[in-house]
């Protein structure tokens, strides 16, 4: 019995540093928490760094509170492989380009064709674009999808697409005997106020939905706008943009205004989302440093003028001088100014305002 005591009490002696040792490294651990995280102040709006190293001091990103903490779902992401800017015989084609962290691929679905009611489930960062996307489940069906998340949308919201809506075509003949008495211009008065309450009756434009531009009210602002009828969304995806709607009809071509002033036709079958993209801060984020460029896939950039003659039309010379040339790409192409387009565009009706 004495025996087993003593051995009790070596095992009780021989544990006290281990169990000290345990409590110390859990409080530094808390301590270490405690400091990184006042490292870092978000207000909601922009994400900041305490100056602990150069490259922190000027960092300001976007604040990302209300997305998403996880990853994406598996299912809706495809890997991405990167060739470093070069071709299939090895040789670099785009430069610039080589390294950053891994990526998978999300899909995002731009063409909005299928109908009836969807939920928000949830927002989340998407490193290949600047906008946020959102995750939908289909309220009858169940499946899942990402679409662009415009300004306002939140987790809970119902969406919906009216790609697949007909309008109604059929007259009764007491509207076409009064649209017999009529002139053209009362006559296309009368067409457009029952286009228009056809419309009203039939769709919800509300800022996330889906709809043709001939459905859409003039003046509305628009995202992920299509190019073709039954096409998928390619104007106006960044973060922050946006287009107004300027013209629509039921048949024929409309007219929208984009954010840089360009004023160009679209068919009215195409597809448009209500509301501006997500993410308009976007614009004013910093880097601070080299380091955070290198992890998005860029290498660094070596100026002309420090190049040699034969590297680049800017090379050589003495000193820092271009040669009295102009700004030129390396290929001898004229870099600032230069006329680049050949052949008008048959959809555009004003061009962007030139400086």
């Amino acid at each position: 019995m004495l025996a087993l005591r003593r051995a009790l009490q070596g095992c009780s002696l021989s544990l006290a540093p281990n169990v000290k040792r345990i409590a110390l490294a859990q409080t530094a651990s808390t301590q270490a928490t405690v400091r990184f995280m006042s490292n870092t102040k978000d207000d909601g709006q922009f994400k900041t760094w305490k100056p602990l190293a150069p490259t922190l001091r000027q960092r300001r990103m976007v604040s990302r509170k209300d997305l998403h903490k996880g990853g994406p779902l598996r299912e809706l992401t495809v890997a991405k492989r990167r060739s470093g800017g070069r071709n299939s015989t090895g040789r670099i084609t785009c430069r610039h380009r080589g390294g950053g962290a891994k990526r998978r691929i999300r899909i995002v679905d731009f063409k909005r064709s299928e109908p009836g009611p969807q939920q928000v489930v949830r927002l989340e960062y998407d490193p290949g674009r600047t906008a946020h996307i959102a995750l939908i489940k289909h309220m009858e069906t169940g499946k899942l999808s990402y679409i662009l998340a415009p300004m306002g949308l939140k987790p809970g919201s119902v969406v919906q697409s009216y790609m697949r809506v007909k309008m109604d075509k059929q007259k009764s003949e007491a509207d076409m005997a009064a649209s017999e008495m009529m002139s053209a211009a009362e006559k296309q008065e009368a067409e457009t106020s029952s286009i228009q309450a056809d419309i009203a009756s039939k769709v919800n434009v509300e800022v996330g939905n889906c709809l043709p531009l001939k459905m859409i009210p003039i003046g509305t602002t628009i995202h992920n706008i299509g190019l073709h009828a039954q096409g998928r969304g390619q104007l106006a995806r960044s973060a922050g943009a946006s287009a107004q709607l300027l013209y629509t009809a039921p048949t024929g071509v409309a007219q929208i205004k984009l954010m840089s002033g360009e004023i160009r036709r679209i068919p009215v079958d195409a597809c448009a989302t209500i509301g501006q993209v997500s993410n308009p801060n976007h614009k004013h984020e910093k880097l601070g440093g080299a380091g955070a460029r290198r992890r998005r896939g860029w290498r660094p950039t070596v100026r002309g003028t420090a190049m040699n003659t034969h590297d680049h039309p800017h090379g050589g010379g003495r000193g820092k001088s271009k040669g009295n040339k102009h700004p030129r790409s390396p290929w001898g192409k004229l870099a600032k100014g230069g006329k680049t387009r050949h052949s008008k565009n048959p959809m555009l009706v004003r061009g962007r305002p030139r400086r």
